[in-house]
């Protein structure tokens, strides 16, 4: 759309002003001719102002816009987008607009004459081509819009068309550029380092024989197991005894097979692993590609009359290539999947994942040698994936390195450095250890001492000593080996502000050693266990002293005889604390439990020879309730239900201790209901007997005393009957 000639043609006329007071907007239309296009010119006046409109709206054939001549500026709203409820407009006040009924809008908003809704429906119908939608003869903004939207519509279904195009030329460039997969190789890497060539020996036992057959040559022999008491029998081929899940030896091949019996050989056999392929991509790209393998054992059986015999077996080795990482230099790492359209049969290639449990996972697996002899010309070729994979013991996750360190090129330098440990956690995008991201040198990168660089190298980038590392420069302190070595092994190092700031790091580390009883770097599982629990304890104890306001230069206060008793009590207190701040604030949201508290007293109150009953006196009370019977009546939900008077929380305690809690009652004020009643952690103490008590206690609220007690002693009698 030419804006700028379309800034420049004159105003359309309004050749009279509406004398109707009701209409505030005037509207008048042309159809002008830019370029040979036809444009449709909307202008929208104020009735007291006949020489500016308010709104300049054109529309073309595939676009619209609006045009504001007191502003100056142009927009491509719809002409009703301004509001939720579509009654807007966009020259007009929205919260105004919003207050307004629709007649109220199509009286105040007109078109100048007939004419004009002619040359709208005209040019509408004209543009769409047949395809708008029915023509409504309602207010004429709603026609307007609904073609604005038909144009937006097809604008956002272009683009995603465009879009979709330019993926899929894309991902068949990436296939393009992708080699062959070399399918035969891969299979027997699988068999060799993820199977190990494993075979199954399926056996089925008859007196002193056994029948085996093999997966590895496909045989079957018979054979014994047992020596027989025969001359000739001494000179037959034996085996060891054929025994389930046990590996034993193929008397034909010779190969090593696990023993499986044939009544197991229907159920399924197999195993599954992944391998990594690299392969060179374009001049300088790498492209990762990820296989599933799996080998199966199958046994072939001949059915007779009465038996079933054993005729083979053979193994299945199969492989599905299910992903592909690409990367190129300077450019977004490409992940492309490969899916089963189970509707048509197919199977094709996508640029995205899965969504849901269908998600395909890219797990570690093992990483095929010819990898690093393609990355050798690539610009990964610095990548030290090789080295890194050398000094993981377990299987890796390549694409997840790369990607790390195409983010993290410092990453080589940390492998060859023999940081692993560091490197695993940057892999696993653990990145709160990087203290600065740009650095180039390793003590700078990690921020811990130079000086603390080789023995961290020693202990090949143990994150639990890294973070002692860092927190003795963030504290500009100076600690021996042995010391960060302690610390680390207390794996409490998050904990230890408190503790450092008012003791030296070595009186810490012989504190938490004579606290737990055992000593640093034993290596010995239960002796690590206790040193760790110990000063996750005795932190604790000193962070809890801290927050509670206690003097932290008090020796005794902070070496206690006691580690357990000392935190005991602290974690009491401060649980009391926290009870004491969650009552005043509850009393002040739910004040009307206290100030109902009489009049529900006189109503509720009841008392015999063995329990009493009574409300609430405040929110407090019923929290304090619900912590020492542990059970919820303490939450929002029932002090809002009690202060609104929904419901009445009640207190039933034995007469001999009043003040002990014992059951909680929920009632209706307005039926005098129980609604629910529980003791503590939610149980119903001798049920039978207070549910009785209950139950004439409603009755006496209900109908009064007498026939409160007449309904107990019928309750005592059907009792004794049973």
């Amino acid at each position: 759309m030419k804006k700028k000639t379309i800034e420049k043609i004159p105003f359309l006329t309004l050749p009279e002003a509406h004398r109707d007071e009701a209409v505030k907007y005037v509207a008048v239309t042309e159809i002008k001719k830019i370029a040979e296009e036809p444009h449709l010119f909307i202008e929208v006046y104020r009735k007291e102002n006949r020489n500016i409109p308010a709104v300049r709206i054109v529309l073309t054939n595939r676009d619209f816009a609006n045009f504001f001549p007191a502003e100056g500026i142009w927009n491509r709203k719809r002409i009703m987008e301004n509001t939720w409820n579509r009654r807007g407009m966009i020259w007009l006040d929205e919260e105004d607009s919003r207050r307004k009924t629709d007649g109220e809008l199509t009286a105040e908003n007109i078109l100048h004459s007939g004419a004009d809704q002619k040359k709208i429906r005209r040019f509408i119908k004209t543009a769409a081509a047949g395809n708008h939608r029915e023509w409504k003869d309602g207010p004429w903004w709603e026609n307007i819009d609904n073609r604005e939207e038909e144009i937006a519509g097809e604008e956002y279904s272009l683009r995603n068309r465009r879009r979709q195009e330019r993926r899929m030329a894309a991902l068949k460039e990436r296939q393009e550029n992708t080699g062959e997969l070399p399918e035969e190789r891969i299979l027997e890497y699988a068999d060799t380092v993820i199977f190990h060539d494993r075979h199954a020996l399926f056996y089925r036992r008859h007196g002193a024989r056994v029948t085996v057959a093999c997966s590895g040559c496909g045989g079957v022999t018979d054979v014994r197991w047992k020596p027989g008491q025969s001359f000739e029998s001494q000179h037959e081929k034996r085996i060891a005894e054929p025994v389930a899940n046990h590996y034993g030896i193929c008397p034909l091949c010779g190969e090593t097979g696990l023993f499986i019996p044939q009544g197991h050989a229907g159920r399924m056999k197999r195993a599954a692993g992944c391998i990594f392929l690299g392969q060179k991509y374009k001049e300088t790209g790498f492209v990762l590609r990820y296989i599933q393998v799996e080998k199966e054992w199958k046994l072939k059986e001949f059915c007779l009359e009465k038996d079933t015999v054993m005729t083979g077996a053979y193994e299945e080795l199969s492989g599905t290539e299910t992903a592909r990482i690409c990367f190129e230099s300077g450019k977004k790492v490409q992940k492309d999947y490969h899916k089963h359209d189970p509707y048509s049969g197919r199977n094709f290639w996508d640029d995205c994942n899965l969504s849901g449990l269908s998600n395909i996972t890219i797990k570690p697996g093992k990483i095929m040698p010819e990898t690093f002899k393609e990355m050798e010309d690539t610009f990964l070729r610095y990548s030290a994936l090789k080295e890194y994979q050398a000094e993981e013991k377990e299987d890796i996750n390549p694409a997840d390195y790369l990607e790390r360190y195409i983010q993290t090129p410092q990453i080589e330098m940390l492998v060859k450095l023999g940081l692993t440990g560091v490197v695993r956690e940057l892999v696993k995008c653990r990145y709160g250890i990087v203290r600065d991201a740009d650095a180039k040198r390793p003590e700078c990168f990690l921020g811990i001492r130079k000086e603390h660089v080789k023995y961290l190298i020693r202990e090949k980038g143990n994150t639990d000593i890294l973070k002692v590392m860092q927190m003795e420069k963030h504290m500009d302190q100076h600690w021996t080996a042995a010391q960060i070595s302690a610390l680390a092994e207390t794996k409490a190092i998050d904990k230890t502000g408190t503790a450092l700031e008012h003791m030296g790091v070595q009186k810490f580390l012989n504190r938490v050693a004579g606290y737990a009883g055992y000593e640093y770097g034993t290596g010995c599982s239960t002796a690590v266990s206790g040193i760790q629990n110990t000063a996750g304890r005795y932190t604790d104890y000193l962070n809890m002293r801290s927050a509670l306001g206690y003097d932290m230069t008090n020796t005794v206060g902070l070496f206690p005889r006691n580690l357990y008793a000392a935190h005991a009590k602290m974690v009491e207190e401060s649980s009391r604390k926290e009870a004491d701040a969650r009552i005043r604030e509850a009393s002040g949201r739910y004040p009307l439990i206290r100030k109902h508290y009489r009049r529900y007293r006189k109503q509720f109150y009841f008392a015999d020879g063995a329990f009493l009953i009574r409300p609430a006196k405040d929110a407090g009370e019923i929290i304090m309730e619900g912590r020492l019977l542990h059970h919820c009546v303490g939450g929002d939900g029932y002090l809002s239900s009690h202060n609104g008077g929904r419901s009445v929380i009640l207190f039933l305690r034995t007469v001999d201790e009043p003040d002990t809690p014992y059951i909680t009652v929920e009632i209706s004020p307005e039926t005098k209901d129980i609604r629910q009643w529980y003791g503590a952690h939610d149980r119903k103490p001798d049920r039978e007997r207070v549910q009785r008590w209950l139950d004439a206690y409603v009755v006496r609220l209900k109908c009064g005393p007498e026939a409160a007690e007449q309904a107990a002693v019928e309750q005592t009698l059907i009792m004794a009957a049973m």
